[in-house]
């Protein structure tokens, strides 16, 4: 009798952090973003692609994915040594989530490389955002 009632302890202390970090990644949402579709390279045909919000700040881009429960970003993508690749449509079986009013662009920094599918005043915002970044120089004179 007495496990049962630790172990009932137990599963209502895993739902309840469940349920916080539910609410709080919902909060974390909810804040704003520009909504994105983003996937981690190398993957084949249409897979690896997740809806999500990104957010920029002064030298980094984060990636909140919207099925995730991690409390912090799930991509993160640095400012500083950001390389923009190709730009195309969307190709094959990316048709099944994506318009033609979307653009993939090709991303990578010294983590890692990514796609990213935007539509055309995102996609504005963010190359804006890579070019408005300041020169190597000026960040080793700080």
């Amino acid at each position: 009798m007495r496990t049962g009632m630790v172990l009932l302890f137990i599963l209502v202390l895993l739902l309840v952090i469940l349920a916080l970090a539910s609410t709080y990644r919902l909060i974390m949402l909810r804040r704003g973003g520009t909504a994105a579709i983003l996937r981690v390279l190398p993957a084949k045909g249409g897979q690896g692609w997740r809806h999500g919000l990104i957010r920029y700040d002064e030298d980094r881009l984060v990636f909140y994915k919207l099925s995730s429960l991690k409390l912090g970003p799930d991509s993160t993508i640095r400012r500083q040594g950001i390389e923009i690749g190709d730009r195309r449509g969307p190709r094959g079986d990316e048709y099944d989530i994506m318009t033609d009013e979307i653009a993939v662009i090709a991303v990578s920094d010294s983590d890692g490389s990514f796609e990213l599918a935007l539509d055309r005043g995102s996609l504005a915002a963010f190359l804006s955002w890579v070019e408005s970044r300041p020169s190597d120089r000026t960040r080793r004179l700080r």
